[in-house]
């Protein structure tokens, strides 16, 4: 695979527009898909985005080379498709794209989420698609980003290192060669099962929330989420669910981090137990809860993160009563089910797998 020259960012949110502001900024010739024409009227007007962030990056007004809501010219003009929308909609992305991908297309879910690569290519399959593109996934979202206006975006930073992952894992080093140019800071994530159990919102977001309900309802969330949120009680029950995502991720022959690696990796925070290292994170400080409980935290993170982690956990025999118990608050709050909804090993079509089967597929994409 050679390097990409030709990207189209899928999604015009708070990281869509960030994503393809500093691609154009790079010089590389850039395409903008959105599937709602008025979110990208301005930009497509105005033909770019402008970018403010640090220093250290190019800002300014970024030219976009195609603004479209048409995912046939998107996909027609573009090498890389680099989809950054909540991971709930990546089905409905490979639902449109199928008929159009060809070969030679490398596509990117940024991040994943939870078997996110698992589920797109199941779902151009089923609608008929014939070709091969490669399809990736990272582990999160390179940028802390936000949309300041209708055409405005800002880089709050890039992170310095970002696992990646592609189906099949025997594939990742095309990617990542692919893309080196515009993100050095991608680097091999072993496989989508890594990147998707490595997965910390799925711990953090639903049960922080959930366990803070009646407060953010009264509030509407005017509160310092990470540092009033999480009291001991609240830790313990974090402490429970990140145990049960390490044993599942085990159970799949992964060594998976556990929240306190991580937030040593990530922040340099550490501690005792987890109250204690999430309390010693000053970034933490100042950010506020949700103001509603219909929340992508809930909404997104529940579905794509959760199910597919207790629907791993159940196929081979790991106890996830935990984080069953916070999918099951979720689905009476919400009025949903959220099991039929998300991603299972059912519906991803890895149900009769065993654990050397599916280590088989997601390094060499043989079921």
């Amino acid at each position: 695979m050679t390097q990409a020259n030709r990207y189209a960012v899928l999604g015009a949110g708070h990281g869509g527009k960030a994503m393809a502001a500093h691609l154009a900024l790079m010089g590389f010739e850039v395409a903008l898909w959105n599937r709602t024409p008025e979110n990208i009227y301005v930009i497509k007007e105005r033909g770019g985005i402008e970018l403010e962030g640090p220093e250290r990056l190019p800002t300014g007004f970024s030219q976009l080379a195609l603004v479209t809501s048409d995912i046939a010219e998107v996909l027609e003009f573009a090498d890389v498709l680099m989809v950054v929308v909540p991971s709930s909609a990546h089905a409905d992305i490979a639902r449109w794209a199928a008929p159009y991908l060809k070969d030679c297309h490398i596509v990117v879910l940024n991040p994943g989420r939870t078997l996110g690569a698992v589920e797109f290519e199941r779902v151009i399959r089923q609608n008929g698609c014939k070709t091969q593109p490669l399809i990736a996934e990272t582990e999160t979202l390179i940028y802390a980003s936000r949309s300041d206006g209708p055409a405005q975006a800002r880089i709050f930073s890039v992170k310095e290192t970002v696992p990646l992952a592609a189906l099949p894992a025997s594939r990742t080093h095309e990617v990542l060669a692919a893309l080196h140019a515009a993100y050095p800071q991608f680097i091999d994530g072993i496989s989508v099962l890594h990147t998707g159990l490595n997965n910390m919102g799925a711990i953090f977001h639903p049960a922080l929330t959930l366990l803070n309900a009646g407060r953010i309802e009264s509030t509407r969330g005017d509160f310092q989420f990470y540092i009033e949120g999480v009291t001991p009680s609240v830790a313990r029950v974090l402490e429970v669910l990140d145990r049960e995502r390490v044993t599942v991720a085990s159970a799949v022959g992964i060594r998976a981090r556990t929240a306190l690696e991580w937030l040593k990796m990530a922040y340099d925070a550490t501690g005792n137990d987890l109250y204690e290292a999430i309390h010693n994170q000053p970034g933490y400080y100042g950010i506020k809860a949700p103001a509603l409980l219909n929340h992508r935290y809930i909404t997104e993170d529940v579905p794509m993160s959760l199910v597919p982690i207790a629907s791993l956990g159940q196929q081979y025999g790991v106890s996830v009563r935990g984080i069953d118990a916070i999918i099951r608050l979720a689905c009476i709050i919400h009025r949903t089910d959220y099991w039929r909804r998300g991603r299972t090993t059912e519906s991803l079509g890895i149900r009769d797998l065993s654990v050397g089967e599916l280590t088989q597929y997601v390094m060499e994409g043989e079921k």
